[in-house]
């Protein structure tokens, strides 16, 4: 399986090059040369798979379509020991239980942090330590979080050899749960830096170092954000897993509505739709910051600075920015990597925006690639909390809640068609908003008791990517 950037440079990849490498050499992000097909035989047996051997085994599966410079043992080794019971809590791994009807949500919360972002990034710690001991080379890790995606990679890469870890978020604009689960890890591979701005800044920052060249391969740089295709390919897995549990035949489809600001989760869904997974719709649900929203209605991709991107009660989604979203615009116009590259270098990066309006392709996003959009405010948030808790005796977070909300307009007027959606991480991440909506705290899980009081371990610094440079040169000595 070989890999090309999105952006149309001439270099071909093996999967274990742009595991270590993140961004491609001209800026673009990496996807394969085409889509491995699953044919309805190949579904039967990884419902079998799934059934008889459990999730690390279907996991195994679908990764070995799209890795084949890892020995199948190994891989099958990585899996096994990534995805257990302990580190995820169940058997199941994703269990889906029924909401209402046929509106059902998949856990993928059950981590160490408490958060979907655990699925794949467990994943990747493990394929880090592989490959770097294969090489006998050392990385340092570059992230920006809103909120998730940090803790997540910190608890999967804490302790592992050759590999430090340095990640930035928006100053102030975490939970404070999130803040003291990252903050208060004290291990020395570990470095947390708060930039005074918001996410996208971060995220701008990450993207300018690896676009040094130069400073990349001198510091060995390389990501963990979901702009990284391993941490998209083990989500696809639970795509699969979730499909695979809502339905009983290869010829049912199945929906999912996927909170999102990023694009990096719902884009799984897209890939595992191009390989012949039967999904319906894919649903895009956001927040106030509705630049995704905005688009899949109008065609319009706007992107928002940092004064009019709103901080919200749904945090990990206050993003205007969606990096993942290029993957998807890029099957969008054909593949066609000179065009794509002049929407986001001449388009988003130079005018702030692209309009694709009044191209025929902009029809392909709902007719042929089963996007569809919806948005949801604070109020909603407060309301779908205390209707899911009131009604099904089930607490769910600020984001799933918006996930929910947007999911109940997609749904399947038949009534027949399961609509999945997907759970972003245990409401203890989000106690105030909890309170607000039902009075009460949520559960908190006894090895989290007193996180927040615990020592930070943090340095605050402005959006300045010079500086976040200088940082992790000075901490590589």
């Amino acid at each position: 399986m070989l890999y090309l950037s999105t952006r149309g440079h001439a270099d071909r990849k093996r999967f274990c090059d742009i595991l270590l490498e993140g961004l491609a050499p001209d800026g673009g992000l990496y996807l394969p040369v085409e889509y491995p097909q699953i044919s309805d035989a190949k579904l039967t047996q990884l419902r079998t798979t799934l059934a008889t051997k459990g999730y690390a085994a279907l996991a195994f599966e679908i990764l070995s379509l799209y890795i084949d410079d890892i020995p199948a043992a190994d891989l099958q080794a990585l899996c096994a020991k990534t995805y257990t019971k302990d580190v995820f809590g169940t058997d199941a791994i994703v269990p889906v239980r029924q909401l209402d009807g046929v509106l059902h949500i998949e856990a993928l919360s059950n981590g160490p942090t408490l958060a979907f972002k655990d699925m794949a990034m467990q994943l990747l710690g493990n394929l880090f330590e592989y490959e770097l001991a294969r090489r006998n080379e050392e990385l340092n890790i570059l992230g920006a979080t809103s909120g998730d995606t940090g803790s997540a990679a910190e608890y999967a890469m804490r302790g592992k050899k050759g590999v430090r870890v340095f990640m930035t978020s928006p100053h102030g604009r975490m939970s404070p749960f999130q803040q003291a689960q990252m903050f208060s890890l004290q291990d020395a591979n570990i470095h947390n830096i708060a930039i005074e701005g918001v996410f996208d800044d971060c995220q701008d920052i990450v993207k300018a170092v690896s676009n040094d060249h130069a400073f990349k391969a001198q510091y060995k740089i390389g990501t963990v954000n979901s702009i990284n295709w391993a941490r998209l390919l083990a989500q696809v897995v639970y795509y699969f897993a979730g499909y695979l549990q809502a339905t009983q035949s290869n010829d049912q489809k199945v929906s999912f509505t996927v909170p999102s600001g990023n694009f990096g989760n719902i884009c799984a869904g897209h890939v595992a739709r191009q390989m012949g997974l039967p999904i319906a719709k894919l649903v895009v649900a956001t927040n106030e910051n509705d630049v995704l929203d905005e688009f899949f209605r109008t065609g319009v991709y706007q992107v928002r600075g940092s004064a009019n991107t709103y901080e919200t009660s749904s945090p990990s989604m206050d993003i205007s920015k969606a990096s993942n979203f290029e993957r998807f615009v890029f099957d969008l116009v054909g593949r066609d990597g000179a065009r794509l590259k002049s929407l986001f270098e001449d388009g988003v990066a130079k005018a702030g925006k692209f309009d694709l309006s009044a191209d025929p392709a902009f029809k392909d996003a709902a007719a042929k690639y089963g996007f569809v959009s919806g948005k949801s405010t604070h109020a909603d948030r407060l309301a779908t909390i205390k209707d899911t808790f009131e009604r099904f005796g089930q607490m769910i977070d600020t984001h799933t809640a918006d996930g929910v909300k947007v999911a109940r307009e997609h749904l399947d007027q038949s009534g027949v068609e399961p609509m999945l959606v997907l759970e972003t991480a245990l409401p203890i991440k989000f106690a105030a908003t909890i309170e607000e909506a039902l009075g009460r705290q949520p559960d908190r899980p006894a090895k989290f008791n007193g996180i927040e009081d615990l020592p930070k371990r943090v340095v605050v610094m402005a959006a300045d990517t010079d500086k976040v440079k200088a940082f992790i040169a000075e901490n590589c000595k």
